[in-house]
């Protein structure tokens, strides 16, 4: 199994902005900030897997206080070039496990990646450790992607799940341990003379909605909303993804 730390290395961290575009877009990045800075209200913010700071600092610039946890120390590090400590504090380790305070109102664990932790009960301690983050009543806010079993062929393990010019995403799947591993495969005249390709590799732990409400349950919050995308669009059978607000049990 990959390793986390080694896959977000010096060279993921250096390719992972893509400013403008994609999950950097305006029309992403604008409904998901809103939706935050509502939930936070007059509180504080911690978001689990910082990153680079996609979230965080439009957030923290639309005047809510962020802090976050991250594994990754390359990660960190092209945060600082964004931003200071002093402006958005960030604690490294594990979200399962580390702690960057307490008495928030939002706790925050968005693009899919509560899915790289790769057994349940990992899954189940990020709920918990969110709790220990959480004042009573506060909210945590998951974004997450549905499993597309229903698109795997009979006795296929594996579906293409993006096909574009210089690109590939292929998805193979251990539906026995609930594991997928997305295969990024880019190619074409900027890699030698066209006929090499490079492939990058992400393991994932696929995590079914009813699972991930009774995960919360154990943590001690209850499911408050679900949406299929950050404009609150309705949840259906048909949705790929979801936005879920979990609240905190009041004391």
């Amino acid at each position: 199994m990959i390793n986390q730390q080694q896959l977000w290395d010096t060279e993921a961290a250096k390719h992972y902005d893509t400013p403008g575009e994609g999950m950097f877009s305006p029309e992403v990045i604008g409904p998901t900030v809103d939706v935050l800075a509502e939930l936070a209200g007059d509180g504080r913010a911690v978001e689990f897997a910082i990153g680079t700071g996609r979230v965080a600092i439009p957030l923290s610039e639309a005047g809510v206080p962020v802090c976050g946890v991250e594994l990754s120390h390359a990660m960190i590090s092209r945060l600082r070039e964004k931003v200071t400590e002093d402006q958005i504090p960030v604690v490294q380790g594990d979200m399962t496990e580390a702690v960057a305070g307490e008495g928030f109102s939002l706790a925050i664990l968005v693009f899919n990646t509560i899915a790289n932790l790769l057994t349940q009960d990992e899954q189940v301690r990020c709920f918990q450790n969110a709790a220990r983050h959480l004042a009573p009543g506060g909210s945590f806010v998951i974004e997450l992607w549905v499993p597309q079993l229903r698109s795997l062929p009979p006795g296929h393990t594996g579906t293409v799940e993006v096909s574009r010019p210089g690109y590939l995403l292929v998805d193979t799947y251990d539906v026995l341990n609930q594991h997928v591993v997305s295969h990024h495969v880019r190619f074409g005249p900027e890699l030698s003379d066209g006929r090499e390709a490079r492939i990058g590799r992400t393991p994932h732990r696929y995590i079914w909605p009813s699972e991930l409400d009774l995960m919360a349950r154990l943590a001690g919050f209850e499911l408050e909303s679900r949406w299929a995308d950050w404009d609150r669009s309705e949840f259906t059978a048909d949705s790929r993804s979801h936005v879920s607000v979990f609240r905190l049990a009041q004391d």
